[in-house]
């Protein structure tokens, strides 16, 4: 009988130890995430700003390029944005996504379905990135309260 309590107890005091690297291992991976693909948020944002990367990217980015940094088809839109750009003015930036271009083969945004709190928020995003506030990549959103 005092074998087996031993052994019981071998056994519990085991699982501790494993149970003690298991957590000092998943410490050691969080750390060496921390590498050029996963770097932490470098800009901090309102919600809204968040929302619009968020839905800059879900509508936006396949056609104007990740970060807003434009493709082959599509134009850059940190240099749209500037004050001698195409789209100076918040008015025309929301005319043109709520229009489209259909010439160029850009969609009518509001035909289909973007509303406008949500282009307002790609905006504020978009002009974040043109006016050099924020740096590629994704925000944090700032804590409230």
């Amino acid at each position: 009988m005092r074998s087996s309590l031993s052994a019981g107890r071998l056994l519990i005091l085991g699982a501790w130890v494993v149970a003690g690297a298991a957590t000092i291992s998943t410490r050691a991976v969080a750390q060496e995430l921390r590498d050029a693909y996963h770097q932490p948020p470098r800009d901090t944002v309102d919600q809204a700003t968040y929302d619009g990367w968020k839905q800059f990217n879900l509508n936006c980015a396949r056609c104007h390029g990740e970060d807003a940094l434009g493709t082959s088809f599509a134009p850059h839109l940190i240099l749209s944005l500037k004050p001698d750009g195409p789209i100076n003015t918040k008015e025309l930036f929301v005319q043109t996504v709520c229009a489209g271009r259909p010439t160029k083969g850009m969609p009518s945004w509001c035909a289909l379905g973007l509303d406008m709190d949500k282009i307002n928020d790609i905006y504020l995003y978009v002009k974040g990135r043109s006016d050099a506030k924020l740096a590629p990549g994704r925000p944090a959103v700032k804590p409230t309260g």
